[in-house]
């Protein structure tokens, strides 16, 4: 029983790291046929969407006020990137991270340039872009306005044209003020500011000269047209995010088009659209209520996915002014950054938009060691050879009892096999012996699971580090590793790039494109088998000789990183393994144990003989007997 308790834990674990490979390709696949379904209803659907469909501003503003719907027909539609951005006068964003521009066209924040991430490793690849205005209609932009429930009021538009009053670029401690007249006594001016990171601020005002009392509300929101190609993988959220009332919600992109809005009140928090890495975001005023949604609207063929907030309405007396700050991240998701926000301007768990999962009390830790060894050395593959040594030092007394009690269930071997030949067509009385064996002699028939319990969580957690922090992205180690997040580049077919060709996508057929950390990886663990004991069932030791090649190809399409870090563990529990059998006395190899002298319920021949200096026990069938003599026979000859 206890053998095969510790064969369920071997395949659980075989289990659950095949069940990320399986969600490797079927999530690519339903994004390639979503792409193909858009692509489908875009040649069906050549019209923009009519006014009445469009998803309205939360707070009952008029449907033909919402500036997602007017973007979609604006005069930008079809563009190139350049050519978008030339049809609406700009006021130019430059801070040491971003660079772009904010349309006088709408007021709305519509070009976001990363300066410090590239599309690729390479030097020449283009940067990162963020938000952009309405190339190929599939615009992605921040927008802020006002809403009213006072009838006939002017409110500014999509396409209104503002005019920058006060300020000529947008940098940090350089603001820049826009005005908006609506000829009928109200002025609406937004004020921009923004830091050296990500963070703009964002003051909308509102100066009542009317000459009559008016009920008006400002409101943010953040607009995506067009359903981003994402990761695909459960273990990451892409899509639609926000802390509302200090709760984490996360709706992927078929969810919103399965419901079309979702819709909450909060108290502070924020709300936006996430990347695996960039993110764009909206953040009221912590000590206001608002109420914030998730929208989807589908038109004109394209998904168009909406998070918007919108505070509550005030009354604002003639001759008043009324003011309102909010604030709009966009940028890189930098663990530190996020942290600065969340503790410096107290907005609400706005760390969360990492997706460091369930495990983030160990997965976070573990980021900001890796984090703090790669500062102090300038190498986050080194950093995690140091990192795994840490982690073997903290649990090296648990890893040492465990490795105590494998020794002796290695020493007791050729005892057990002795059971097994004597009881083995009595599977009760012989698991009762061998209880009372391990009993006597003090050893752990399940010490084996221990170091693969302490390494899973620990896997896990590194995983999860690796494959969604942006200060992994690109990351390089040494030699072919230059990004540690991606799989190691090197491949078989090519016999690892000796062979001048570059080996083609493979699809499904690329969990056999192993590299060579992969194949060290399958090596290392193939020799810490060898220091294992080998189970007395002879049908668990073939399954426990093919987990190391099962390993390597389910392993070689995971982040270089883990890889790296997984044969470098198994590397130093080789070595800690080894000291201990020897100090214990215990010979290493898988051929210094004798296996069974019994034959299978079948009359079948046992894999091996038992020395010749070991007696032989007393046979329990004829199948056994004769197998014995069949041997004695083969050894005269």
């Amino acid at each position: 029983m206890d053998q095969k308790n510790l064969l369920v834990a071997i395949v659980l674990s075989l289990a659950i790291l095949l069940g990320f490979e399986y969600f490797i390709g079927g999530p690519q696949r339903a994004q390639l046929a979503e792409e193909a379904r858009q692509q489908e209803a875009a040649q069906q659907i050549d019209t923009a969407p009519s006014v009445g469909d469009a998803p309205s501003v939360p707070g009952g503003s008029p449907a033909e006020q919402n500036p997602l719907d007017q973007a979609v027909q604006g005069q930008g539609a079809g563009l190139d990137t350049e050519a978008a951005l030339a049809q609406a006068p700009r006021v130019e964003i430059d801070t040491p991270t971003i660079s772009g521009s904010l349309s006088l066209i709408g007021g709305r924040v519509d070009d976001i340039v990363l300066k410090n991430y590239r599309e690729t490793i390479d030097d020449d690849s283009p940067l990162i872009r963020l938000l952009r205005p309405d190339p190929g209609m599939r615009p992605y932009y921040a927008d802020f306005g006002w809403t009213s429930n006072t009838q006939n009021v002017a409110l500014p538009q999509a396409d209104s044209e503002w005019r920058l009053v006060e300020g000529e670029a947008l940098r940090p401690g350089s603001s820049v003020t826009i005005e908006w007249d609506n000829g009928e006594g109200l002025i609406f001016r937004r004020h921009f500011e923004v830091d050296e990171h990500y963070l703009f601020t964002v003051t909308q005002e509102v100066q009542n000269d009317s000459g009559q009392a008016l009920s008006l509300a400002p409101y943010g929101l953040i607009s995506r047209s067009g359903t981003p190609e994402t990761s695909g993988f459960f273990i990451l959220h892409e899509g639609l995010i926000g802390v509302l009332d200090g709760k984490l919600v996360e709706t992927s992109y078929s969810s919103i088009r399965d419901d079309r809005v979702d819709s909450h009140t909060t108290t502070g928090g924020w709300l936006g659209i996430t990347d695996k890495y960039w993110m764009a975001a909206l953040v009221p005023d912590q000590e206001e209520t608002v109420t914030a949604r998730f929208v989807h609207h589908a038109g004109g063929g394209i998904d168009k996915y909406q998070t918007d907030m919108v505070y509550g309405l005030s009354e604002v007396a003639p001759g008043q002014t009324f003011a309102r700050t909010s604030r709009l991240f966009a940028g890189a998701k930098e663990v530190s950054v996020l942290d600065s926000y969340r503790d410096d301007l107290g907005i609400i768990k706005f760390d969360l938009a990492v997706d460091f999962g369930w495990f983030y009390f160990l997965t976070k830790p573990i980021f900001y060691v890796l984090h703090w060894l790669a500062a102090m050395i300038g190498n986050f593959g080194v950093a995690i050879l140091i990192l795994t040594v840490l982690i073997k030092l903290i649990f090296f007394p648990l890893a040492n009892k465990s490795y105590r009690s494998m020794a002796k269930l290695r020493k007791l071997q050729p005892e057990m096999m002795k059971l097994r030949e004597r009881f083995g067509d009595d599977r009760q009385r012989m698991n009762q012996e061998m209880m009372t064996l391990y009993r006597r002699e003090g050893a752990n028939p399940v010490a084996g699971c221990l170091p693969i319990v302490i390494q899973i969580p620990v896997f896990f957690a590194l995983y999860k580090v690796l494959f969604v922090t942006i200060e992994m992205r690109h990351a390089p180690f040494f030699g072919w590793i230059q990004d540690l997040s991606a799989p190691d580049p090197t491949s078989i077919f090519n016999l690892f790039g000796l062979l001048p060709y570059s080996v083609p996508d493979l699809g499904m057929l690329a969990i056999f494109s192993i590299g060579v950390w992969p194949i060290l990886m399958g090596i290392s663990m193939y020799a810490q088998q060898l220091l294992n004991p080998q189970p007395p069932d002879p049908m668990q030791a073939r399954i426990f000789m093919m987990l190391p090649v099962v390993f390597t190809f389910v392993l070689g399409s995971f982040p270089a990183g883990l890889v790296i870090y997984w044969t470098w563990n198994n590397i130093l529990s080789v070595l800690q393994q080894y000291v201990i059998m020897r100090r214990a006395g215990v010979p290493i190899g898988r051929n210094t144990t004798p296996a069974p002298a019994t034959a299978t319920s079948g009359g079948g021949k046992s894999s091996s003989a038992p020395p010749p200096t070991e007696p032989a026990a007393p046979a329990t069938s004829s199948g056994s007997g004769s197998g014995k003599r069949r041997r004695r026979a083969k050894g005269k000859n």
